[in-house]
């Protein structure tokens, strides 16, 4: 059981990223923040070992989550994906992010797909500013989409999703007149995947990936207090060498940057930050993603694979983030084993940082499973 305040409910999912109060009061630090963060933490175990890179791998049932135009070229006809992941499991073993994510080839040129994100936080007390107990809840959130991907030739696919995002932090509450709702959002993924791998899987790949754009979000009726959810751009390159039909290594890159404009900094003058901040949330959302590339949001995952007899794997990568958005750089390291139709990946995040700059997955170890459908393509 945890103690917050309601007002500060919102921010405890921040901080689940390491977008801590302390950091961001530094004046040399401006950090990007957005509501339902739980839409940018890495979604599957493969990835998570190689340092969140997984725009431009070889596809498997998650890449719902990375990049849905990489699935008409699954080895498959179809594959189902689900992965648990704690959050923050040194000060809490209620919180914790689950996905399932499913594809089916409708034939070899089009593929139809869904993703699941269920992100809990637990048991809470709300405290008013006194310390006083006001209610318990148990804050969650989700999203459900749906998607379609399609090869426009035999190196290219396309794939496009729609996406339902709900957000129940404090719902049903009322104080001082307001009454917090459930907030909800709706967005669409766009990607892109090329595939150059040859007949024994050796060559380059790539893909580019827009996620969650889509509407505003807010918790209660008023306009004005709804919040930018993560819009993201990204993009990766990988490149996988394979020896002697049984041994496979690849590197793969990815680039990200957050569709969504910082917020105005304080100047301690009410003249000047006023309007700075009715600016800010009176934007539109296609004037926002516009003036995102204003701001230092970026991060670069850097990623390694090697896989023997397409059984066994061995991964390690080191995902990189700014100083100006928390400086939460790490290394982390996995590993896959399939067996028949079933696959299972493990990761871990090495702990880094202190304090708020401790990434809530440090020393932690997520499990996904993987259960593929059909015969293997050759």
């Amino acid at each position: 059981m945890k103690r917050i305040t309601l007002r500060s409910t919102a921010l405890s999912v921040l901080f689940s990223i390491g977008l801590g109060l302390a950091v961001q009061a530094q004046s040399s630090i401006n950090i990007v923040t957005t509501a339902v963060p739980f839409l940018r933490i890495s979604p599957d175990a493969r990835a998570g070992g190689m340092g969140d890179a997984g725009i431009a791998t070889t596809p498997d049932a998650n890449a719902v989550f990375w990049n849905r135009a990489k699935l008409p070229f699954a080895n498959y006809s179809g594959g189902v994906s689900a992965t648990y992941t704690p959050w923050l499991k040194d000060i809490a073993q209620d919180v914790y992010l689950t996905t399932l994510g499913g594809y089916y080839k409708i034939d070899e040129e089009s593929a139809i797909s869904g993703g699941l994100r269920y992100f809990s936080l637990g048991n809470i007390q709300f405290t008013d500013y006194s310390g006083n107990p006001i209610s318990t809840g148990r804050p969650r959130e989700f999203s459900l989409d749906f998607g379609y991907s399609r090869k426009i030739s035999d190196k290219l696919g396309v794939g496009v999703a729609l996406r339902y995002i709900n957000s129940s932090l404090a719902n049903g509450y009322s104080n001082n007149g307001v009454t917090y709702k459930a907030g909800n959002a709706l967005a669409a993924d766009l990607s892109l995947y090329g595939n150059n791998l040859d007949e024994n899987g050796q060559g380059l790949t790539y893909g580019l990936a827009i996620s969650n754009l889509g509407s505003k979000i807010g918790y209660t009726t008023d306009a004005k207090a709804k919040d930018f959810i993560p819009a993201n751009l990204g993009a990766g390159v990988a490149y996988t060498w394979a020896f002697e039909e049984l041994h496979k290594f690849t590197l793969a890159l990815d680039i990200n940057h957050l569709l969504v404009p910082a917020f105005p900094e304080y100047t301690g003058d009410t003249l000047i930050d006023g309007p700075a901040i009715d600016e800010y949330r009176n934007q539109s959302v296609l004037t926002s993603w516009t003036k995102s590339f204003g701001n230092k949001a970026n991060t670069a995952s850097v990623g390694a694979e090697y896989t023997y007899n397409d059984q066994f794997s061995l991964r390690a990568g080191y995902f990189l983030q700014p100083k100006s958005q928390g400086g939460q750089s790490y290394f982390t390291a996995g590993v896959g084993l399939k067996y028949n139709v079933f696959g299972f990946n493990f990761s871990y995040l090495a702990p880094s940082g202190n304090g708020v700059t401790r990434n809530a997955l440090s020393n932690t170890i997520r499990f996904s499973v993987i259960f593929d459908l059909g015969e293997a393509a050759e």
